[in-house]
């Protein structure tokens, strides 16, 4: 990580959190994951220290930030860059002090609970807030802050919920957990210098806990190369419509389009590979080429979302034979469509080339373990030598990466092992479909239901 300036100190909550300031959670940063393990060990921490004839301070853990520049306002803001979880939690809990004490008709302990722990009273706008979650969870979280209390399965109001039902079965007083929480919960609190590369200690930092994933990584590496000002309308614009879209196959998509230009990454090196990308790009037009992308990516996995008939019924066929490693060169294929260096035509014939390729290679028995390194040469060698006839490029280089000729396929048709287990039915199925369809009968059958029978005996008999 390499040596990181700071500004530790040992404090309490309430010297933490009070005065005009605010912690606001990177748009990196994952979202509220605190569960019952977690809740149910600061609450027996709150209640053995409840039950001792003297306080005494109790050590709950470090909290990393990051000062950003001033605005004019006069919010000093802190990029909160560890201890989210535990910060919020504690925020979770004096909202709902503020909540019983409201209920009760507490009011001067409900407002000076707001007033000097939850908000800075005299700010607008999200200024207004001490602590910002991250974009999932700041709906729910703000709802909690003013008295407006979500009624979602969120986990921000999961805790809610959890220290609720112990608050109303306890007798501690709401007044001894608001002292013990504010001024005898100790914590470290670490200030990095406005120099350091907040990323790289939030990298280190999560070495432990939940691992994260490459696409959290990823986000993680790309917002904090954005301004902080930018990071919402870029987070909303191009970001979370992909996560919200892709799901699970985000970092699957991400892999793919690194690929697209002819690299061969494993998943492991996803995340390295791309930092060395964008290092000296603008990251904000990565970014951008990323979500367009991610258009193409979305009609590969759905091809019902593509508008011409004959691409969706190739994709879709393709899909059925399980042609993932094909997807880079898929990608590359889309965006030279999209930029009308190749023609819709050209794009279904290509994607029947690749078909064809496939099923072959299936048929005559040979190897495709190797498909994730022959596309991805595929896509170098027709960027640079057949810029000027793709369809003809895709032919002439298949043909050196063990096309099947038509004399070895028809040999192997007759031979072939085509029923059994695994996705040999898939394409046994897509074959036999394909000569149903070439015999061009007026009444059309419906493929979906059909199964495939094995006829012949499995063993002969003289007979």
């Amino acid at each position: 990580m390499g040596r990181v300036k700071v500004d530790a100190n040992e404090t309490k909550i309430q010297i933490l959190i009070e005065g005009t300031k605010q912690f606001v959670v990177p748009l990196f940063q994952r979202s509220y994951s605190w569960d019952k393990k977690e809740w149910t060990a600061l609450w027996d921490d709150l209640v053995e220290l409840s039950e001792m004839e003297t306080l005494r301070t109790h050590f709950i853990g470090s909290i990393v930030s990051l000062p950003t520049t001033s605005v004019p306002e006069g919010v000093s803001k802190y990029l909160l860059i560890d201890g989210q979880q535990r910060l919020t939690t504690i925020f979770i809990i004096l909202a709902l002090l503020k909540d019983m004490a409201n209920q009760n008709e507490e009011t001067e302990f409900a407002e000076e609970t707001k007033n000097t722990l939850l908000v800075n009273q005299y700010k607008k706008g999200l200024d207004y807030y001490k602590l910002l979650p991250t974009q999932v969870d700041r709906e729910d979280f703000i709802g909690l802050i003013q008295n407006k209390k979500q009624e979602d399965e969120s986990q921000i109001n999961k805790a809610y919920n959890f220290f609720e039902r112990k608050l109303s079965r306890c007798t501690i007083e709401k007044q001894t957990l608001k002292q013990i929480i504010i001024n005898y919960f100790s914590i470290v609190s670490i200030v990095l210098n406005k120099d350091d590369n907040p990323y790289l200690v939030f990298e280190s930092l999560n070495a432990k806990g939940k691992p994260l994933t490459s696409a959290d990584l990823i986000r993680n590496y790309l917002f904090m190369r954005i301004h902080v000002d930018k990071q919402q309308s870029v987070y909303d614009e191009l970001w979370n419509p992909m996560e919200e879209t892709l799901g699970s196959n985000l970092p699957e998509f991400i892999r793919h389009y690194l690929m697209h230009e002819g690299a061969d990454i494993k998943q492991n090196d996803i995340y390295y590979y791309l930092k060395e990308k964008v290092e000296y790009s603008d990251t904000i037009e990565y970014l951008t080429d990323l979500f367009k992308f991610s258009s193409y990516y979305k009609k590969l996995i759905d091809p019902n979302l593509e508008g011409n008939n004959q691409i969706r019924k190739y994709l879709d066929r393709l899909n059925k034979i399980e042609v993932t490693t094909a997807y880079p060169l898929l990608l590359n294929l889309y965006n030279k469509l999209d930029e009308h260096i190749i023609s819709e035509s050209d794009f279904v014939t290509m994607l029947r080339i690749i078909e064809n390729y496939l099923i072959r290679l299936f048929v005559c028995g040979h190897p495709t373990n190797q498909l994730n390194k022959v596309f991805p040469v595929v896509i170098s060698q027709l960027g640079k030598k057949y810029q000027d006839d793709y369809v003809e490029g895709l032919k002439a280089i298949l043909q050196t990466k063990g096309y099947p000729r038509d004399i070895e396929f028809k040999k192997r048709i007759m031979d072939s092992k085509l029923y059994g287990a695994g996705n040999r039915n898939t394409k046994t199925k897509l074959i036999l479909e394909s000569i149903e369809k070439n015999f061009g009968h007026k009444e059309l059958v419906a493929f979906g239901d059909l199964t495939i029978e094995h006829i012949m005996p499995q063993k002969f008999s003289d007979w």
